[in-house]
């Protein structure tokens, strides 16, 4: 009987094999298993390693791979099956920005433990597959945007009670989209897909941009064909309300009071307007009645910024000419000097040398207003005056410093004349008002140039185009840092960056920091703000020079600091592109856009470690902006096209990162 122990040991062993717990060794396996299957760019994993842990995009805890993160690595090919099926410890998944294609793995079902799940920006195709929702409870992050899922939104997903975020736009979904009772729901988007039918109840206090691109009504997007209140249209004379039919049954008596009251209730607004009206034509006109910059504040176009920060109030007329200014005297006091400003002359006070007016406030006054959109320090409109003259105004709000300080404040803003900024042609103070008027720019901001339209007939940014406009913001606010160590700029950011035709950056909002109270400018330029600055009235040079050192990264990354795609991984954008180079993936941060110019590598990496070097934690390491002019000054200068260029994995190493 000895003689046949060993033998039967090795059978039992041999079949008791595949029941064994997945440890990091099967794990390795099957991330290599991964990296053998899908083509595309070599993931940078040094295999000599016995342990995963230490790859990069590959995180464990307790001996097991709990995440995965291989954003943009250009992987390309389908998923095989069996991968995950080893991977049971993931609670992060993050393959974003990729070519992957067909449908999602079956074996998935198998990462029980899954939280965040990040597929955007691929191919995948076919119906968002049901394990999902049977077999993924713990999910609380699920983005599937951006590929060709087809077949309707599966009611299914309502098993996922913990689901904070539902990302499934840009798809080919049809159908209706089901009532989604998910408690915990903060984010949600199934916009540009091939839905129909009225929004469920539950998902109206979502934005009516969730929705756009389809053929939905109801909530945001306006009561649908024979709603009442809100209420969804059924057959047979029914309406939906909160899910349940009630059948529609007017009587003539309801009916007949429904017109009486309408009627009552028209004669008696027609009454007030009378009276408002004459009450109004008696009244002397103020600035408070500025009404031509008072029109309904229409959205931004969706070619605009993700922000609906339009601090690009800077301004040139509609034909690229500046407007000239003249020299006008403060609107001075009339009669008793004491009586102050209640009877102050309302002018335009106007800065330069220039001898005669082109305009003036009742000018203003009588234009044609078009909101640009809201910004940290007021509202921006685009007015055209009757002789033609388009500028830009800007309506400050919640200024509270006095009158003496707010005149001493706004000239010493309207002295500064350099070619990179978009210069104060004139100001109106009132107790009610304050307007600044400048050049329009009809290019827009840097932010609409990079986040504006990314369909198929956007013309993309080459490299000529981004370093110039970095050129000129970098020598706008050097000439703000020269006049004085107590001046700097304080809202650095794309939308302030304003575009001329040729595409010469100009600087804007330039000295408003210190005009407006301290409620309106936090949480307006997240992602931007040093981390020493604490009030937003009080902004160090060196603070100035970060906010440009973030701005540098969102010309290279196209990507802005408040990005979705970078929140929904917990780091702001600094820190992100810091961790991907750390890991020498430099290639990995650029816009794709600029990764078709592969003659221009080397100074693309130069002015990336120049972003790293000014987005630094501690001011005293920052350089000046003098030294940052000149260092992109250089780069725009070189010319390597006939040299050998550098390998940007290569240079990424001999990166040093404090």
């Amino acid at each position: 009987m000895e003689p046949l122990r060993l033998p039967i040991l090795l059978f039992l062993s041999i079949l008791l094999l595949p029941l064994a717990k997945p440890d990091l060794s099967s794990d390795r396996e099957a991330l290599l298993s991964l990296r053998s299957s899908v083509g595309g760019r070599t993931l940078l994993w040094n295999v000599t390693l016995q342990s995963p842990c230490s790859w990069a995009g590959v995180k464990c805890e307790n001996n097991r791979v709990v995440v995965l993160r291989l954003p943009g690595v250009a992987l390309s090919g389908s998923l095989p099956k069996g991968i995950f099926g080893n991977l049971t410890a993931l609670r992060t998944v993050s393959l974003r920005l990729n070519a992957l294609k067909g449908s999602l793995p079956s074996d998935l079902a198998s990462c029980t433990n899954l939280r965040n799940l990040y597929l955007q920006g691929n191919f995948f195709s076919g119906q968002i597959p049901s394990f999902i929702f049977t077999s993924l409870h713990d999910l609380v992050r699920l983005n599937l945007a951006s590929n060709n899922f087809s077949g309707e939104i599966p009611v299914g997903l309502n098993n996922l009670t913990r689901l904070r975020t539902l990302y499934v736009e840009n798809n080919q979904l049809s159908g209706l989209i089901p009532e989604l009772r998910l408690p915990n729901l903060e984010q949600f988007n199934v916009s540009n897909n091939l839905l129909n039918g009225s929004i469920p109840v539950k998902l109206r206090t979502f934005k009516s941009d969730s929705f756009m691109g389809n053929t939905l009504c109801g909530g945001p997007l306006g009561l649908c064909p024979g709603d009442s209140n809100g209420s969804s249209p059924l057959p047979n004379g029914e309406v939906n309300i909160d899910g349940k039919s009630h059948k529609r049954k007017l009587s003539g008596g309801v009916i007949a009071g429904i017109v009486i009251g309408c009627v009552v209730a028209v004669l008696v607004i027609l009454m007030l307007l009378i009276f408002l009206c004459r009450k109004s034509s008696n009244q002397r006109r103020s600035s408070a009645d500025v009404a031509a910059l008072k029109q309904p504040e229409t959205e931004l176009s969706r070619d605009k910024p993700p922000s609906t920060d339009a601090d690009n109030g800077g301004f040139s007329n509609g034909n690229g000419y500046p407007v000239a200014a003249t020299a006008a005297a403060a609107a001075m006091p009339v009669g008793n000097g004491n009586k102050g400003e209640a009877t102050a002359v309302k002018k335009l006070v106007f800065f330069g040398n220039s001898s005669s007016r082109v305009f003036d406030l009742e000018d203003l006054l009588r234009a044609s207003a078009e909101v640009l959109g809201k910004g940290t320090f007021g509202t921006a409109y685009k007015a055209v005056l009757e002789a033609g003259t388009v500028v830009a105004v800007k309506r400050l709000k919640d200024v509270n410093i006095s009158d003496v300080e707010f005149r001493e404040k706004i000239e010493s803003v309207g002295a500064m004349d350099h070619e990179n900024l978009v210069p104060l042609r004139a100001y109106y103070y009132s107790r009610d008002e304050k307007l600044l008027v400048y050049d329009y720019m009809p290019m827009g901001s840097l932010s609409a140039l990079l986040h504006g339209n990314k369909g198929a007939g956007r013309t993309p940014l080459n490299w000529e185009i981004r370093s110039g406009i970095a050129l000129g913001a970098a020598r706008g606010i050097q000439y703000l840092h020269s006049q004085g160590p107590n001046v700097s700029h304080g809202n650095i950011k794309s939308s302030n960056i304003l575009l001329t035709k040729s595409y010469n950056g100009k600087v804007s909002d330039f000295g408003l920091a210190h005009l407006v109270g301290p409620s309106t400018t936090p949480n307006r330029v997240a992602g931007y703000r040093a981390p020493e600055v604490t009030d937003p009235k009080k902004v160090s040079q060196k603070a100035d020079v970060y906010s440009f050192g973030v701005l540098l990264l969102e010309i290279l990354t196209g990507k802005p600091p408040t990005h979705a795609l970078l929140n929904e991984e917990g780091v702001d954008l600094p820190r992100w592109v810091q961790s991907i180079v750390k890991e020498e993936w430099t290639a990995e941060v650029f816009d794709l856009e600029l990764l078709r110019y592969q003659n221009v590598e080397e100074e693309m990496v130069q002015l990336l470690q120049l972003a790293i070097d000014c987005a630094e934690q501690y001011p005293d390491r920052r350089p000046t902006m003098s030294e940052v002019t000149s260092r992109i000054e250089e780069l725009c200068r070189s010319n390597t096209k006939d040299e050998p260029q550098p390998d940007l994995v290569k240079e990424a190493s001999d990166m040093s990162y404090r």
